[in-house]
């Protein structure tokens, strides 16, 4: 049977029909929307009134995310922000590194077997006057366990003294770009990059894939998603093991899962034949509600690690330039072979050098094997230039900007990373758009906490924590960052035929809100509140998941 759901207003994102009171639903699916008297000509139906003093619009796509979030709350939260957990509980953020060694300790006070490890999540130094967190800091919580804690960009991992005997790099002379040594010759205890976190992070309770969620992580992740209002949701960087995908696969198929979840193959730790291969065997396992078959690749670090690969003039504070995480010759052979297959890649490029290794080598594979309507995706592209958004317009490439970095970072940057000019133009939503590519804006969750609707005040405003506006040129519309957390989004995951927008044969997928985002300003989207959405035609209010 048919079920109508009236609304007090319905932005579609269809241009057709841009708003309505009522939209029609199906097995899952829409079958219209506009007035009752004209959806109640289909026939047969009941009329849901629940939402008659609500705003309904498409279910919001976050186009770069990792599931391990849900994970990682079961982890000390050591971040200068507060946040929310899935349970809806508000932890404080920690303004020093004094405060993060006081909850470490805390935590590590309540941990009743003496050689369990301790893991944190989300330290960043770089409010701290940017100074380096060292092995000595973590030994003042434990000597005698093993204490990690990842940055909040991903990118970087602190561990104490035990953490380095544990994993063997407790010894002078570690070569290692990666390992920063102290003066006294031993690592400092500040590992950067995954190749180095990996096999140290299983000493200190990352001791899974450090990118993969667990099953009660994936679930506790899906709260997250309902209160945020989205709908399908990306996993941007999994390994997908055969026994992380049957799970992910099982619990993303119970009646109750509320999201749709595309999860895109890492890939680092194979050739580039070998990434090819599986990435096209778990295309063929793909479900509604898991979607399988896409490519990450990641050619640097963090701006704020300063990990990320920066063409001239540099790191404002004279840091060095940053680390590569593949070979060119890898990343065009991957390119190649995505081509030949098929295969959707988005690749993670921060640093302007490293967006345009990704600009050049694309250019070639597709000299080599032009292709329609790759849809090939630069993920964060943070510092791309305008001449860098020209080529990647004329290669037919996507973009997913990392908005979010405005407010979290936007001082830092301004102040310490790259300096204000470059400050000023980063996430360059404007001239994404000017020059006609297609474009998502995102959080990048566990990295700042997921939220569209933020993502999309950060994109309107570009107003930094300390209540700057950084780069009024680069600001868009409203509904235009509307379209970038919706269609924009889907588009860039070629989903857009399915979901993105309400209309006729659409994914009944809604965001439920108690406020109009098109009638708060541009000032007030961030506290547009959410009630729940609908995914697939199940509903799902926030308060009770």
């Amino acid at each position: 049977m048919i079920t109508i759901y009236q609304a007090r207003k319905i932005i579609t994102m269809n241009p057709a029909r841009p708003v309505v009171s009522h939209v029609a639903v199906r097995d899952g699916k829409v079958v219209g929307a506009g007035p009752l008297e004209e959806l109640q000509r289909w026939g047969e139906h009941k009329l849901n009134t629940d939402f008659a003093d609500k705003v309904i619009m498409p279910g919001l796509v976050e186009g770069h995310a990792h599931t391990m979030e849900g994970t990682l709350w079961r982890f000390t939260y050591c971040g200068y922000f507060d946040r929310v957990d899935p349970n809806g509980k508000t932890w404080s953020g920690l303004k020093n590194i004094g405060s993060v060694l006081e909850r470490l300790k805390e935590a590590e006070a309540k941990l009743e077997d003496p050689d369990a490890p301790l893991p944190g999540w989300q330290l960043d130094p770089i409010y701290f006057d940017n100074a380096r967190v060292s092995r000595e800091d973590l030994d003042r919580v434990s000597t005698t366990r093993p204490v990690g804690v990842l940055h909040a960009s991903g990118h970087i991992m602190n561990v104490n003294t035990k953490a380095l005997e544990l994993a063997g790099l407790l010894k002078p002379g570690v070569n290692h770009p990666g390992v920063p040594l102290g003066a006294d010759g031993l690592p400092t205890g500040e590992l950067k990059g995954p190749d180095i976190m990996t096999p140290v992070g299983a000493h200190v309770g990352f001791d899974r894939d450090m990118l993969a969620c667990d099953e009660r992580g994936l679930r506790d992740f899906g709260k997250l998603c309902v209160r945020a209002g989205v709908t399908t949701v990306t996993d941007l960087a999994a390994r997908m093991s055969d026994d992380v995908a049957d799970m992910m696969l099982r619990v993303t198929s119970e009646p109750r899962f509320p999201a749709r979840v595309m999860a895109l193959r890492f890939f680092q730790g194979l050739t580039a034949e070998d990434l090819i291969a599986h990435a096209m065997q778990l295309r063929e396992r793909s479900t509604d509600r898991m979607r399988l078959g896409a490519i990450k690749v990641i050619a640097d670090g963090s701006i704020q690690g300063f990990s990320a690969r920066l063409r001239e003039p540099g790191y404002f504070n004279g840091a060095p330039n940053g680390l590569w995480y593949i070979a060119p010759e890898h990343m065009r052979k991957i390119y190649d072979l995505a081509l030949e297959n098929g295969l959707l890649v988005h690749t993670h490029t921060n640093g302007d050098q490293a967006t345009q290794l990704a600009i050049e080598t694309l250019e070639a594979a597709l000299d080599a094997r032009p292709t329609h309507d790759h849809r090939f995706t630069l993920q964060h592209c943070q510092l791309a230039d305008a001449a860098q958004f020209r080529q990647m317009a004329k290669l037919g490439m996507c973009v997913n900007l990392f908005a979010n970095h405005h407010f979290y970072w936007g001082d830092e940057h301004y102040n310490i990373t790259v300096g204000p000019e470059r400050a000023e133009r980063m996430n360059a939503c404007r001239t994404a758009l000017d020059h006609g590519i297609p474009m998502g804006i995102h959080s990048d969750a566990p990295i700042t906490p997921l939220g569209p609707l933020f993502t999309a005040w950060c994109a309107v405003n570009r107003i930094t924590a300390s209540g700057r506006v950084q780069g009024e040129h680069e600001r868009i519309t409203v509904d235009e960052a509307l379209y970038a957390i919706t269609l924009g989004a889907a588009y860039t995951l070629k989903l857009d035929g399915e979901l993105g927008s309400i209309e006729p044969g659409k994914h009944a997928d809604f965001a439920i809100l108690e406020d109009d985002p098109t009638e708060v300003g541009m000032d007030g989207l961030k506290d547009v509140r959410v009630w729940g959405t609908v995914q697939g035609g199940r509903v799902f209010d926030a308060a009770k998941v």
